[in-house]
């Protein structure tokens, strides 16, 4: 008698379109997962899909009337969710006078809305349809630890959501961690921001001489989504190269 193979697990990768989350989505393709990656430019989304052999659903993640009208082109099941969306919005808006509070207010609601706000509205829209043993990973920032204005508050912010969250989903056997990275090149994420003088400085601050890759961070969070991390929650891990260490 044959026993019926069993069916993939299913991931859902916010921001699964370019940088980290590609590579994210792109690695657990790899290991066998059906993925179903989210952005909010569809024809972009179209093509990472298409790419990536991925199911690709337009929204955006910080907008909660966004999120339910894409909910049933979601899985109804949720194995592994990864909240990858996100973006340091200060290095795209517009240049504000100093003592212009009204601005400042927009800045860093943006960045709260992008690197936070993302990810609790994703994560409590699909929170019903997450498995018992289902594996919540947010990417965070070394921001958080090293600071960095509004960025660096959003992404310690998503630190302590998260703790409060394992608290939370702990019980059904669900775990949720947080991925760090330093500086990790080969993503669109500084905007033309990055001088050589300042990616020399940061890489000079590892221990591994290097810059961080796109595959270093989804690999931690392949680790984190395995059913063999069933015991780690609440973490951040930090994948910076000993650029901040976890403490």
């Amino acid at each position: 008698m044959n026993t019926p193979a069993a069916s993939p697990r299913q991931a859902l990768v916010t921001g699964g379109s370019r940088g980290i989350g590609y590579a994210i989505a792109a690695a657990l393709v790899a290991s066998g997962h059906q993925v179903t990656i989210t952005g909010r430019n569809p024809d972009t989304l179209a093509l990472a899909a298409k790419e990536l052999g991925a199911v690709p659903v337009a929204f955006d993640a910080a907008d909660p009337a966004s999120i339910t009208a894409a909910l049933p082109s979601l899985p109804a099941t949720v194995d592994v969710l990864v909240n990858n969306a996100g973006a340091n919005t200060d290095f795209t808006a517009p240049d504000a006078e100093p003592d212009d509070l009204t601005a400042l207010a927009d800045a860093w609601r943006s960045n709260l809305d992008t690197n936070l706000l993302s990810a609790v509205l994703t994560t409590a829209a699909v929170e019903p349809r997450l498995a018992p043993d289902a594996r919540v990973v947010t990417i965070g920032s070394i921001a958080a630890r090293r600071g960095a204005g509004s960025y660096g508050a959003a992404k310690a912010a998503v630190e302590a959501w998260n703790a409060s969250l394992s608290a939370e989903l702990g019980p059904r056997g669900i775990t949720t961690n947080v991925v760090a990275p330093g500086l990790t090149l080969d993503t669109e994420f500084f905007q033309g921001h990055l001088t050589s003088e300042r990616e020399r400085t940061m890489i000079g601050q590892t221990r591994t001489g290097r810059a961080g890759r796109p595959a270093d961070i989804a690999a931690a969070v392949c680790f984190l989504a395995s059913p063999e991390a069933g015991h780690v929650t609440g973490q951040v891990i930090h994948v910076n190269g000993g650029a901040h260490l976890g403490v």
